[in-house]
Parts: C-alpha cells; structure tokens; sequence
C-alpha cells in the first residue's frame, strides 16, 4: 500500500452529501446517475452501484462524497464526485454518518 503524506490527503474535500434523485444510466447494466444535494448546490455523480441497490433505496441516503476530484465523463454524463463505499466480498458498501448531519458538512 502506498502512504501518502498527511498533506496530501488534507487536499482532499470529503463531504456529507445527501442523495436526491437516482436512476439507471440507459446501456449501462453497472452504473447509477445519482443527484447529490452537497449544502446548496446538487452535484450529478455517476456510480458502479446498480448491481448492488435499486434507484430508490438510494434517494434520502446520506453519503461521504469527494467533492473535489476533477469531473470525469461516463457514458457521456460527467460525474462531478465520488462516493465512498468499503468493498466486501465484491460488493460496496457504502460508507454513511452514524447520525443525520447536514447536506455539505466537511468529513475530518
């Protein structure tokens, strides 16, 4: 595993966001669109998820997000983010607050 410094990981913006809208992306058996309300702007992110969860146990989650990563195009949506999940047997897990905390609060 490769360490990196603790600089480097403070570059990274992780924050609370809360799932809006979701929705199977056409010609893509793996990948969800996913509205995320990260604390007055709503972030469109694209996600390896629809294996695992359907569209609408997803919308009212709250997830960390890195809302600072470069957007990136898939399947021709970009995706402004990424969800963290912990991977077991295959399967993501996502990763949730223990306690409902507000849409754009900074993950320390």
């Amino acid at each position: 595993m490769e360490e990196v410094t603790f600089e480097e990981f403070k570059r990274l913006d992780l924050r609370v966001g809360k799932i809006v809208a979701a929705e199977r992306v056409k010609r893509a058996r793996k990948l969800l669109l996913l509205k995320v309300d990260l604390g007055g702007e709503i972030r469109q992110l694209v996600a390896g998820l629809a294996e695992y969860y359907e569209p609408s146990e997803l919308v009212g989650k709250e997830v960390v997000v890195v809302a600072n990563l470069k957007p990136k195009v898939i399947m021709g949506l970009v995706s402004r983010g990424m969800l963290l999940a912990a991977v077991e047997n295959g399967r993501p897990i996502l990763i949730i607050p223990e306690k409902e905390v507000a849409p754009g609060t900074k993950v320390e």
